[in-house]
Formats: C-alpha cells, structure tokens, sequence
C-alpha cells in the first residue's frame, strides 16, 4: 500500500467513525422509546385487568350526581 491509499483508508474509516458517533444518540434515544411505549402498553393492560376484577366485584353506588338528578326528578313529578 502507498501513501495515497493509506490516507484514502484513514479519511474513510475517519468519515465512518464520525458517521457512527452522530447516528448513535439517535438510535439510543430510538431504543429507549420503543422500551418505554412497552412497559407503557404493559402497565396498560395489567391496569384494564384490574380494574375488570374491580368493576365486576364491587357493588354499584350512584354517584352524587346521579343521586341530586334522581331527587330532582321525583320532586318534579310531585309538583306536576
């Protein structure tokens, strides 16, 4: 190998290394998202399941809200 080709090799593996230290932040930070969003959807699901066991094992109790309306209705009926 000759001088050009020595310095040809060092100029490309030099713009190769440089090329991987910009993209490799990017893929770190792409990584990292995708693992995130998983345990995101994870804790998603294992919260649906619990709240299926909540819902069908509590007993209904209507809200304040619904209690007010439902008096108000009957005290309109009363009136009328």
């Amino acid at each position: 190998m000759d001088t050009n080709q020595t310095q040809t090799l060092i100029a490309m593996i030099f713009v190769l290394g440089t090329l991987v230290l910009l993209v490799l932040p990017s893929v770190i930070g792409i990584v990292r998202d995708r693992r995130v969003d998983r345990q995101i959807r994870e804790a998603q699901e294992i919260r649906k399941g619990v709240a299926a066991q909540k819902s069908s094992s509590r007993s209904t109790v209507p809200s304040t809200a619904t209690w007010y309306a439902e008096g108000r209705r009957s005290k309109k009926l009363v009136n009328s």
